[in-house]
């Protein structure tokens, strides 16, 4: 079946995950704050060299003003610089009022961040005319179907993508986004499963099954969340730059040049405590003039060419 939403050009448009709380003293030190405007602007500047169209940025409502505060700024940047910016909402762990809570999020997000008269509006992330809104699913408690319904009424109304593929709300959702993920076997103690059979399986799953949802596909160049206060000891083995390429090409294995999916998803851009960090280079092991975070090479070290509309 053809795909309903496809990418106006010969390539998926390039986004990558932006976290918004170092600076944080619950957080790693990185050696930046990401309230700093000068940091984003030359972030923003980075990435733009390297072929990403926007950062989609994770944000938790009033429960993280810091990086509420992180976000205004991210917004402003991008519109001075002529970048994109989305939301990716992170949902909150609480079983009672997730809901509630979401419904007030998203509203709060809307009123101060995408009107007409917002700070940096211009820069939002646009879909045919529609904002484009993430979600990272954590407890699970949320009924999207009502918050579906109350944004619905926003004018215009969102486009929401929420993370891997369509489960009890599918109908709340305009699309799917591939995350980090080793596959049905499991984290392999030597980071050797790279996310093949997962990439694998979402794709078909999604042409084949909901070829009317937006399709986001998913690029990671490696995973060790031993930094974090959460961790849990996981790894994907960056191989030498190649765990990169085989994740950013693999959309060429299941989708013809005329059935090419709207979006990559780069995980991520500065996750530095889950070690998916692409900010400071992917590791090649010395070898070559090392990967772009955006190449279109097909698994060539390397390449300038990007992968952006």
């Amino acid at each position: 079946m053809r795909l309903k939403y496809r990418a106006t050009g010969n390539s998926p448009q390039v986004l990558a995950v932006y976290e918004a709380w170092f600076g944080h003293p619950r957080h790693i030190s990185v050696g930046y704050s990401s309230q700093d405007p000068d940091v984003i602007d030359r972030q923003i500047k980075s990435a733009k060299a390297m072929g990403i169209t926007g950062f989609v940025v994770d944000w938790y409502g009033d429960r993280e003003p810091f990086i509420n505060r992180a976000y205004s700024e991210m917004q402003k940047a991008a519109a001075d610089n002529h970048f994109q910016v989305a939301m990716m909402y992170d949902e909150t762990n609480h079983e009672d009022d997730a809901t509630d809570v979401a419904i007030a999020d998203f509203t709060m997000f809307h009123d101060t961040y995408l009107t007409t008269k917002s700070e940096g509006y211009s820069s939002y992330l646009m879909y045919q005319g529609h904002p484009v809104i993430f979600i990272f699913p954590k407890g699970g408690h949320t009924n999207w179907d009502k918050v579906r319904a109350v944004v619905n009424t926003w004018d215009p109304s969102p486009i929401l993508i929420q993370e891997n593929l369509p489960g009890q709300y599918a109908n709340a959702f305009d699309g799917f986004y591939a995350w980090v993920n080793p596959g049905d076997k499991g984290w392999a103690p030597d980071g050797s499963d790279w996310g093949e059979q997962y990439l694998s399986h979402f794709y078909e799953t999604m042409k084949t099954k909901y070829p009317d949802k937006i399709i986001v596909g998913g690029a990671w160049s490696t995973f060790d969340d031993s930094k974090a206060s959460w961790g849990l000891n996981r790894h994907i083995a960056a191989r030498c730059g190649q765990t990169y390429q085989d994740t950013f090409n693999y959309w060429r294995k299941e989708f013809p040049p005329d059935q090419v999916p709207p979006f990559i998803l780069l995980d991520t851009w500065n996750d530095y405590e889950e070690g998916t960090a692409m900010e400071r280079g992917i590791d090649t092991c010395g070898k070559g003039n090392g990967v772009k975070p955006v190449s279109t090479a097909g698994g060539k070290a390397g390449s300038t060419s990007s992968a952006g509309r």
